[in-house]
Order: C-alpha cells, then structure tokens, then sequence
C-alpha cells in the first residue's frame, strides 16, 4: 500500500513566486500542494482548514509575519512543520524562526532542488538549515545578545539621529545614549556606529524595511 503524500500549504505574498514553489514541487513523487496563503493571518486560517504536513513559510508579509505566524500554527495545529523560506539570511532571523517553532530555515536564493528534500527531512521530525545560515548561527552562538534598550538607540542611529536627538526621542539622557553605545559597539566588535548598523542590518537584529521615521 503506498504512503500517504506529504500535503503541502506554500504562505508568500508574491504570486509569482508562489507559482515558482508550485513548479519546483510539481511532480516530486510523495509530495502534494493542497493549498496557498499570501498572509500570516490567511495561513493559520488555511491550517486549521486543511490540516497540512509542511508549511513553506516566508517571513515578510502584510498583516502577521511569517514568525508570528509560525508560532501560532505549532501552537494550534502541533503536527504541522514549518520551514521558513526567506531572502533573511542573518542569524537573528533564524533563531527568532527556530524559537517560533519551525524545523527548517531555507533561503530563496538557494532553494533549487533543496526544497523537497527538506520537506522530507522536517516531516520526518528532523532540521533543515540552510548551511551558510547555520555557520552565522553558529559564530555567533556565544555572543552577548543587545538588550532592547540597546536595539531601540541602534536603530535610530541608523536613521541618522545624533545622541542628544536619540536621547530626546527615548526620554533618557545624552550621557546615557553614549553608555549604550559604547555597549553596543563592544557586544558586535563594531569599529564605529556605522559598522554596528552595518552588522546588525546583515544578522536581522534591525530591519530598516519594516520602518520609516
């Protein structure tokens, strides 16, 4: 008697990338899409709805996010897996994914033929990272993570806000913003702000896409 296929829901907000999944899949034996979402909050919806095995999860999406959405789905539908596939390749955004509870971490740019395999590899209960992902992962497994605090003066020095205007906008003082500055700096082994804003731009510790000022 032959296996069950592995039904698949592909979640991204592009159509056209959404079809490209849907091309790569077709036709790999023991493999079936059974549906798709463009948003977060549409991919719980289709969960609860069709019950799949795996779920091709991007990351940015109008509405709910890929991880917020990856969350929920492990909490109401547990026997479902989740492999994020995004073009965020820093190992912040991985590690925020795997918490989320996902078992695989793919990159779009690089997902060609690895896409099947690591859907056969999750949905037999393993991991499937992308493997320039899990160096990233792994070099900085042992570095001090920045507080929130710390992220919040990042941020708004990679939108160009002096201390004192950084101070003004957080309600601290000028004096305080340099303490964390200097944190930052000696957490990442950053040379200066702007290499800080570089390196937490490249890991996912900021995303100046999801913001404006």
């Amino acid at each position: 008697m032959p296996s069950k296929p592995i039904s698949i829901l592909v979640v991204d907000d592009h159509p056209l990338f959404r079809q490209g999944l849907t091309s790569i899949l077709d036709g790999e034996e023991g493999i079936v899409l059974v549906g798709e979402a463009s948003t977060g909050r549409e991919a719980l919806a289709r969960c609860h709805e069709l019950k799949p095995d795996v779920v091709i999860m991007d990351i940015q999406m109008p509405e709910m996010n890929g991880i917020e959405a990856t969350a929920l789905i492990r909490r109401d539908c547990p026997s479902t897996r989740v492999i994020v596939l995004t073009t965020f390749e820093g190992d912040v955004h991985a590690m925020r994914a795997i918490k989320a509870g996902a078992a695989g971490y793919m990159l779009k740019s690089k997902v060609g033929d690895d896409l099947a395999h690591a859907i056969r590899t999750v949905h037999a209960g393993g991991r499937s990272i992308a493997p320039s992902v899990a160096v990233a992962m792994a070099d900085h497994m042992h570095a001090d993570a920045l507080s929130p605090r710390e992220i919040q003066v990042l941020e708004l020095a990679a939108f160009g806000r002096t201390n004192r205007l950084i101070g003004i906008q957080l309600g601290i003082s000028e004096a305080t913003v340099k303490v964390h500055m200097k944190s930052i700096l000696a957490k990442m082994d950053a040379n200066d702000r702007t290499h800080a804003v570089m390196l937490a731009v490249e890991r996912g510790i900021i995303d100046l896409r999801q913001r404006s000022r």
